[in-house]
């Protein structure tokens, strides 16, 4: 194929090739020199220059982090409001979804356009919590899941891959006697699989990254979450200069850059893990739950 290619062309798709490798390691090398901070020894940790991978490894800074509580507590409380929070909004949004993709819903246009306002005004931060605490949700673990039960646009996104559903299938089920919670449960749930795991990951990956909510609603030290915690440790230590962490690693195996950056990859592991096992629906997911507005 190349064969057939002009020069202009080949230079074209050496110069994309290029473009794209050297993007690839942009975003690569911060999660490489990370790595390698929290494998490395506190004196190869502060020595100025590239760090791509460590040349004196240690573990000590993962074996601190991980008999550090408060790292335990958080992970509970992120697993738990990641998992129980995805689990929760896809049931939801589908409930809300999928009367929506419907043409026989009266007023269906009204109802879309009343969510769609959302999506432009909000109340902001100060209504938001009046309300929040008004629910009784200050300081309680729910605060993480009930104010996101719904995202609108992932919503919508829900509804048009379900308006892609063959209404045949549907009506041959009605005349069979089932009811539209059992034709949702056991025809469309099913056939709705790529844009469920799209969303999956889209709310497990925004549940484990979210901090601020807890930041604001949550006192108890037993409910924070992982990030909270790394949030913490860095914000503790941005003030210390370079000759002080050079005094600190005196007779120390870690010092504050390698505890940061083993906690960093402690918390983001979790979820690069968890993506690979979604990946294959992603695209499809995303392509038909956008076809149709």
């Amino acid at each position: 194929m190349h064969a057939l290619m002009s020069p202009g062309e080949k230079a074209f798709q050496w110069g994309l090739a290029a473009a794209l490798s050297l993007m690839s390691f942009a975003m690569l090398y911060p999660f490489l020199h990370t790595l390698s901070i929290s494998l490395s020894t506190p004196k190869e940790a502060l020595r100025m220059g590239i760090h791509l991978y460590p040349r004196e490894v240690t573990f000590d800074a993962y074996l601190q982090t991980f008999r550090a509580r408060g790292v335990w507590v958080g992970f509970g409380n992120t697993l738990f409001r990641t998992t129980v929070g995805t689990a929760l909004s896809l049931i939801v949004m589908t409930l809300g979804a999928y009367p929506l993709s419907k043409k026989y819903l009266p007023h269906r246009s009204f109802y879309t356009m009343f969510i769609v306002v959302t999506m432009f005004f909000s109340g902001g931060l100060i209504p938001t919590y009046l309300l929040v605490r008004s629910l009784g949700l200050i300081d309680s673990r729910w605060v993480y899941i009930i104010p996101s039960l719904i995202v609108t646009f992932w919503m919508l996104i829900l509804r048009n891959f379900l308006m892609n559903i063959p209404e045949e299938l549907e009506d041959s089920a009605k005349m069979d006697g089932a009811s539209d919670l059992r034709i949702l449960v056991s025809i469309v749930v099913p056939l709705s699989k790529p844009i469920l795991a799209t969303l999956a990951l889209w709310s497990a990956v925004d549940h484990w990254n979210r901090w601020f909510d807890a930041l604001i609603y949550i006192q108890d030290p037993s409910k924070i979450v992982v990030q909270i915690f790394l949030r913490r440790l860095v914000v503790d230590n941005l003030d210390m200069d370079l000759r002080q962490l050079m005094d600190a690693t005196a007779g120390q195996t870690t010092i504050p850059e390698t505890m940061k950056a083993a906690v960093l990859m402690v918390t983001t592991a979790p979820i690069l893990l968890f993506y690979p096992f979604l990946q294959k629906y992603f695209v499809q997911g995303i392509y038909v739950g956008s076809l149709k507005g």
